[in-house]
């Protein structure tokens, strides 16, 4: 079955016999025992909820998993599966990573006393020599966020598989849709579905989707035991963004293209960091690993108060956070996701102030550029 089916038809699944087309919203917080010892296989909705099970189903099939669980935001699943390290647990991580997972590491992990090292996880040697005997799980984004670096996944787990880590990858970018990395030989997927695989941002929802049977259990129970489940409504709203995902992300990835390209020859446009042009280091890994190159860039002006005018001046799009959705959304790093990344740090990445995010929708091509036109100043 191809994917786009699989996003319409998800688990093929049938909770009730009304015969309905959509899986029904069972907003309900407990279920009835029919006697002692005698469960419908669902007792409570945070164990489990059948509208919640469809969502899990459906995500796993597209990633290729044996199992996936959905949480109430894409930070709560980062939290809960963090929950698997033991105090004096080492992790090798990204060094470019989402505001927030710095934040979960920095003030949260560290500490429960998990030592978190950050590195240039698309230097595979550099990556393999922080690995230490207390290490028990290498953490990735790829792309990242905001840079757009992109680490060959393959050649990292391989790496974890001989040591015995666990591969963790953040898939909020390309989404199953474009890159699988379960089957790159990752061994759990992350994904803020409030991004993408919603669409439509007007919810939030995290998941977790791991290969082994065993794995899954033990995060399943940190699941119930933690509580941070995602709702029925919520769980509903992602599985209505998943049915139209492919075609979604296809007119996205299209339009950001061209607004790569239209920003790569504007002259007030120092640079601009998108995995689908040729001249970008991780476009040939890409090419491999990848089946598309996704609708998130990230580009910079000239200095601090350029970037700002652009902030100022656009119209069309939004100046807002978060990604992925149907509305094109332009997020200042430095102020925005990246706030809380002490200054040192953010700058040696290059995460300053002439530095914006744009996360490409679905309106028309040509009003976007208009839009960034104005905001640049035209070709001046």
């Amino acid at each position: 079955m191809k994917f786009e089916t699989k996003c319409i038809h998800g688990s093929g699944k049938r909770y009730d016999d009304t015969g309905a087309v959509s899986v029904p919203i069972f907003q309900t917080a407990t279920f009835l025992h029919k006697g002692v010892g005698q469960s419908t296989g669902y007792d409570y909705s945070r164990l489990q909820n059948p509208t919640r099970e469809s969502l899990e189903d459906t995500v796993a099939q597209l990633e290729n998993g044996s199992a996936a669980l959905a949480f109430a935001t894409g930070m709560a699943a980062i939290a809960t599966l963090m929950e698997l390290f033991e105090p004096g647990s080492h992790i090798v991580a990204s060094d470019d990573l989402y505001g927030g997972t710095h934040r979960l590491f920095e003030h949260v992990s560290n500490k429960n006393g998990i030592d978190v090292t950050l590195v240039d996880s698309t230097d595979i040697a550099c990556l393999e020599a922080a690995i230490r005997p207390d290490t028990k799980a290498v953490y990735l984004e790829t792309p990242s966020n905001p840079m757009m670096h992109v680490t060959d996944l393959r050649a990292v787990a391989q790496i974890t598989r001989e040591r015995g880590l666990l591969c963790i990858v953040d898939n909020t970018f390309l989404t199953p849709l474009y890159q699988r990395p379960l089957d790159l030989g990752a061994d759990v997927v992350i994904h803020s579905g409030t991004k993408f695989l919603g669409g439509h941002n007007d919810t939030l929802a995290g998941l977790l989707v791991v290969r082994d049977t065993t794995l899954a259990e033990r995060l399943r129970f940190l699941h119930k035991t933690t509580g941070a489940c995602l709702a029925p409504f919520d769980s509903w709203l992602i599985l209505r963004g998943i049915k139209t995902l492919g075609v979604r992300m296809a007119r996205q990835q299209e339009t950001a293209m061209q607004i790569a390209g239209y920003l790569k020859a504007h002259p007030a446009v120092d640079a601009v960091y998108y995995p689908g042009l040729k001249e970008h280091p991780g476009y040939d890994i890409s090419c491999v690993q990848t089946t598309g190159f996704g609708s998130m860039l990230s580009f910079t002006v000239r200095d601090g108060a350029a970037a700002r005018q652009v902030l100022e001046r656009i119209s069309l799009i939004g100046f807002a956070e978060s990604l992925g959705g149907v509305e094109t959304l332009m997020t200042y790093p430095m102020l925005q996701t990246h706030a809380d990344i002490p200054e040192a740090r953010r700058l040696a990445k290059g995460i300053d102030d002439r530095l914006l995010r744009l996360s490409v929708g679905l309106e028309a091509s040509e009003d976007l550029i208009e839009d960034l036109d104005h905001a640049l100043g035209g070709h001046e």
